[in-house]
């Protein structure tokens, strides 16, 4: 654990470090920000590498061992519908749980003065996650092959974009974005890894992976159908 925690801060230094130079340069030859927020700021700095380090290496020792686990266990049930109620839980549930999710539903709710409320966005957003994790998952146990799968889903998109409400469109597709956060990705990775290592009939590359790019489709197609309603 000692040489995840020491790999993982220096990774996080080098990734932050370049940010806070430049921040540093803007302000002695632009910016002239007043000393007090440029404390802050590079306190800040601190605290982000510390968070970070500590987030990533409890991703590594928990919940990526945890998500494999669980995705090589849950074929053993011998029900597809378990299956695929589990793996829609766990999408549903760490999609809840993402912070680039809510940050961007507090905001589209501030933009919005209220309009669209964050409550709403989110919820909806973590059921398009789950629902396109469970069919992810049952692709996997089918073999169905993933280009049909993306064809279908950004055809389906398309249609959608032309009967949604105007405002939704981007939305979606940023809420598409912030489900590729540091808490969705490795549950869907590492479930999908595990179910593969399972039930895969071929490698765990070509069965494990893509189903990060699949299920954000979900969001998209759940926030659209929103704003069609709405």
């Amino acid at each position: 654990m000692q040489d995840d925690l020491k790999e993982t801060s220096w990774q996080i230094f080098k990734a932050v470090l370049p940010v806070a130079l430049l921040v540093l340069i803007l302000q002695f030859t632009i910016l002239g920000m007043p000393i007090a927020l440029v404390g802050r700021f590079l306190l800040g700095a601190v605290l982000v590498t510390a968070g970070l380090t500590l987030f990533l290496v409890g991703l590594k020792i928990s919940i990526i061992p945890m998500g494999e686990a669980i995705g090589s266990e849950l074929p053993q049930i011998g029900s597809i519908a378990l299956i695929l109620f589990w793996a829609f839980f766990l999408g549903f549930t760490a999609t809840m749980a993402e912070p680039p999710v809510r940050v961007l539903a507090s905001y589209i709710e501030i933009a919005s003065k209220g309009s669209v409320e964050s409550n709403t966005l989110v919820l909806f957003t973590a059921l398009g996650i789950g629902v396109f994790i469970a069919l992810a998952v049952l692709r996997i146990v089918l073999q169905v092959p993933l280009l049909y799968l993306f064809a279908g889903g950004y055809t389906l998109i398309l249609v959608l974009s032309f009967f949604t409400a105007p405002d939704y469109v981007p939305i979606a597709f940023d809420a598409s974005g912030a489900t590729t956060g540091p808490v969705t990705v490795p549950v869907i990775l590492s479930l999908g890894v595990g179910v593969t290592s399972v039930l895969g009939g071929k490698t765990t590359v070509q069965e494990g992976f893509g189903l990060v790019g699949m299920a954000s489709m979900g969001p998209i197609l759940a926030l659209m159908l929103l704003g069609v309603f709405q």
